[in-house]
């Protein structure tokens, strides 16, 4: 075993959900604020897409870690079943009894316990894990038990999360009404280069690494060619590469140990495709320059419609935006708005100060609002939200807070602006 030799207290290329191990990237961040975001502000469905190997699962174990003593939840990831088999998973999450009961009767128990959970103060939320294998039927029922809700406020928050034949099963014709009800939608892509070196880090200062630099430069970036930048394929290979490291007792792990890593797991075939010869060119040149001139003429009609609007006195501050179309996740219904439409209305102008974003330093002032817990503390939620507790980030947050005297003491039920990209 390589841990000994390489002087780490634990394996840090796991594959288990560990939230500890838990990489926030700038799009991890922009993901868990707007989960953080749809829970607190009880919107029901909330939806999370990713590829395989993302690091979805690791994040909503991390969520369920952050919510574990403000809400009661189920986390379901047996999701090739049927509506009944559906139920009984989730009454028996919810320390229900469900055996030998038809699903009216599992539906009329789980309204109560819905309930007297919201009489008691305690939102519940459901995490549905590899939500892309739910049938039709399943996803019907699923839909149903968000017509579990007072005349205030809904009982019940689900998320539902999966690979992309999630998402294109939602926007079939037929699953329209379950389609409209998803108020936010998150997604996760493949890490850029430079993230996958911040992900390998993070991984081994976790694992109680405190030597030099374990892999040599050429060796991180042919990790990130190899692994596509997917978490799940940089821990196998990390893992193969510190094992034959170890089992040819070299402290530093270099490029040449990373190929022959990949060439053990098939992953050479995963490498950048070499480019297309000069004689295939011609046309996509053709078809760019094409596109370039398209582009060209809408941005001149762009520049005199707004040009033609400004000297009539009616455009309007673009910077007043909600601080959710700053980032690529989504929030749709009635909150999602674009910066056109804040323009063209007027009422914009009336949004809560706390919906509001002032500062157009390249979206480096783009917040999340969050909501203080019982036991919470600025330190905590910092390292649980954004990776790290420092001067840089709590200069940021107290920018964003003006109000906020005592950064040691927070109030629960208190509203506070966390930075979703902070600065280094």
């Amino acid at each position: 075993m390589f841990l000994d030799f390489y002087q780490l207290r634990e394996q840090p290329f796991g594959v288990t959900p560990d939230p500890r191990y838990l990489y926030l990237s700038p799009r991890h961040r922009e993901a868990l604020a707007s989960l953080f975001y749809g829970i607190e502000t009880n919107r029901g469905f909330l939806s999370l897409v990713a590829e395989p190997g993302m690091g979805k699962t690791t994040l909503l174990f991390h969520l369920l870690q952050r919510w574990r003593d403000h809400v009661h939840s189920a986390f379901l990831f047996q999701t090739q079943c049927d509506s009944r088999e559906f139920m009984r998973y989730l009454m028996n999450d919810f320390g229900l009894k469900s055996d030998g009961e038809d699903l009216v009767r599992m539906h009329s128990e789980l309204n109560e316990f819905l309930f007297r959970e919201s009489l008691a103060g305690r939102p519940v939320v459901i995490f549905i894990d590899e939500a892309q294998n739910l049938t039709d039927t399943v996803l019907e029922t699923v839909r149903l038990l968000s017509d579990f809700e007072s005349a205030e406020k809904k009982l019940l928050q689900i998320v539902l999360a999966g690979q992309p034949e999630l998402a294109e099963r939602l926007s079939r014709p037929g699953m329209a009404q379950l389609r409209q009800r998803v108020a936010i939608q998150a997604r996760l892509d493949a890490l850029p280069a430079a993230e996958v070196v911040g992900y390998i880090t993070h991984r081994l200062q976790v694992a109680g690494y405190r030597g030099t630099e374990l892999f040599t430069p050429g060796a991180l970036g042919l990790v990130a060619e190899r692994s596509r930048g997917i978490p799940r394929l940089i821990n196998n290979l990390c893992f193969n590469a510190l094992s034959l490291g170890c089992a040819t007792q070299q402290k530093q792990i270099t490029s040449e140990v990373i190929r022959q890593a990949a060439s053990d797991l098939s992953l050479e075939s995963l490498a950048p495709t070499p480019p297309v010869p000069r004689q295939q060119t011609a046309p996509r040149v053709a078809r760019g320059l094409r596109l370039m001139a398209v582009l060209s003429l809408a941005c001149v009609s762009f520049v005199i419609y707004f040009g033609v609007r400004s000297l009539a006195g009616t455009s309007r501050p673009s910077a007043a935006i909600y601080q959710d179309t700053q980032t690529t996740s989504s929030i749709t219904g009635s909150e999602s708005r674009t910066a056109q439409q804040v323009m063209d209305n007027p009422a914009a102008d009336q949004l809560p100060p706390e919906l509001l974003q002032t500062d157009t330093h390249e979206n480096s002032l783009s917040f999340f609002i969050y909501v203080v817990q019982p036991k919470d503390t600025l330190r905590d939620l910092c390292a649980s939200t954004l990776g790290r507790y420092d001067k840089a980030v709590l200069s940021q947050i107290q920018k964003l807070n003006p109000e906020l005297r005592n950064p040691d003491h927070l109030d629960v039920g208190q509203k506070i602006r966390l930075p979703l990209n902070p600065l280094k």
